[in-house]
């Protein structure tokens, strides 16, 4: 990727780079608690242990012939779409016979509802209208807990845009069909898909050519903004009710905690690229979207992504893997040996970019030992299992990373029973220190990977 021309600066500077104002954007985490939005928000000793959580959506199932392992355990061999993550099975396991059972349509519809259940295991309402109703995605889960801890509490991506209003799949409203984080049951959160915008919002204010005493004076002036709005605050205290002082005294821990950040000796470098180029073609606008969720971790700027390799159903063609054909279109494979053939390319090329970003999540050394990735939970899945049977059982799952040590790696594990995926998000939050005894309609608690 030509367009990155790398620059150095510490971790430090992101947690003021948005300037003096100690309202938004500043001071989301605290703005949220002024809203009492983040009432659940993570300690500051948590804040110091890093564990990261990341959802990856790929559309229209997988062809599960030539994904699913033929053994279980360690010893396990790559089928051939799984080959490319080769270089990363030691860091990664693969998940056999979890059900997204609340995914299933009231009729016809499995890729938009399966898409709004992605990661919420709500069964959504039906509909086309404003009248749209889902449960809280994981990923919004852990960033109401670790928001507090990061400029921003969760990344939204994408490759496919397309707003939330009107119908996308047998009279299910598009706002399922192309989002998968859900901040509230109407609450679709907006993905970016633009890389550029994307850089830009994660490195605004970044200024490659200021000198380190520049950025120590800024750093200084920001700090003592925050010593005047703490003064101003205090100022405010006696004049508050009970239920307003609570507020305050939140806002108050907040604000300390961003004072500790810029006053702390971060020692961790993170390797800030240039803007990206425009006009990318497809594959290089994946790696670079993972090149900035790598770098948006390494800097700490969040612990929570999203990332939708397509929207619902998507039918793109891909020429350059020789295939004109609809992605969708051949899902409906009908047992077709061609199909299954093409199905197998489409399905190998999206862990080909999988394995590239967690290769680059691998190859960040963290501070205390270990890699990024090795604080990461990384969950990769799709709205369906099979695309001709738009079943939601048995589904396509990798789950890259340990978040800090939580289970084993490099395993194919087979799960008896049809357990819910639910109950592996509520695993996966308990891992990165987000508390969860249950998730979903039919969560029953953590499962054991």
């Amino acid at each position: 990727m030509s367009a990155w021309s790398k620059k150095k600066l510490g971790r430090r500077f992101f947690l003021g780079g948005a300037g003096a104002a100690i309202a938004l954007p500043f001071l989301p985490s605290a703005v949220r608690m002024l809203e009492g939005r983040g009432t659940a928000h993570a300690d500051h000793a948590s804040c110091e242990t890093p564990k990261r959580l990341l959802a990856w959506y790929v559309p229209c199932g997988i062809h599960m012939a030539a994904w699913r392992p033929t053994s279980t355990g360690r010893d396990f061999a790559l089928p051939e779409i799984l080959q490319p993550l080769e270089p990363v099975r030691g860091k990664m396991n693969v998940l056999t016979g979890i059900a997204n059972m609340p995914a299933r349509p009231d009729g016809p519809g499995d890729h938009a509802a399966g898409t709004g259940s992605f990661i919420t295991a709500t069964h959504v309402v039906k509909t086309e209208g404003s009248d749209i109703r889902n449960g809280v995605s994981m990923d919004q889960v852990a960033a109401t807990h670790l928001g507090s801890c990061t400029r921003f509490a969760s990344l939204e991506l994408g490759i496919d845009g397309g707003g939330p209003a009107g119908g996308c799949d047998s009279g299910y409203s598009c706002a399922y069909a192309r989002n998968v984080s859900w901040s509230g049951p109407q609450t679709p959160m907006p993905k970016m898909t633009d890389v550029r915008a994307v850089f830009d919002r994660l490195f605004d204010g970044f200024d490659p050519t200021a000198s380190l005493a520049e950025i120590e004076r800024r750093r200084a002036y920001r700090t003592s903004v925050l010593d005047v709005a703490l003064e101003d605050a205090n100022s405010l205290r006696p004049r508050l009710g009970t239920t307003d002082q609570r507020k305050l005294d939140e806002y108050l821990t907040a604000v300390r905690e961003v004072e500790l950040r810029i006053s702390s000796e971060e020692t961790l470098v993170c390797e800030v690229p240039g803007r990206p180029a425009e006009d990318l073609d497809l594959t290089a606008r994946i790696d670079v979207m993972s090149d900035l969720q790598a770098i948006a971790m390494q800097c700490d700027l969040t612990r929570v992504i999203t990332f939708m390799m397509a929207n619902a159903g998507s039918n793109r063609s891909y020429p350059f893997l020789g295939i004109g054909d609809g992605h969708h279109s051949l899902s409906h494979h009908q047992g077709n040996a061609e199909n299954h053939r093409k199905l197998t390319l489409i399905d190998r090329w999206e862990m080909e970019r999988f394995s590239y970003f967690l290769q680059k999540l691998d190859s960040i050394e963290e501070p205390g030992g270990g890699t990024l990735l090795d604080t990461c939970a990384v969950f990769l899945s799709s709205e369906i299992s099979d695309g001709d049977r738009h079943n939601h059982d048995d589904m396509p799952i990798l789950v890259a990373g340990t978040a800090g040590g939580a289970w084993e790696t490099g395993r194919h594990v087979v799960y008896d029973g049809r357990p819910p995926v639910a109950n592996l998000f509520t695993t996966l939050l308990n891992a990165v220190g987000v508390p969860s005894t249950r998730f979903g309609d039919d969560g029953t608690g953590p499962l054991t990977i």
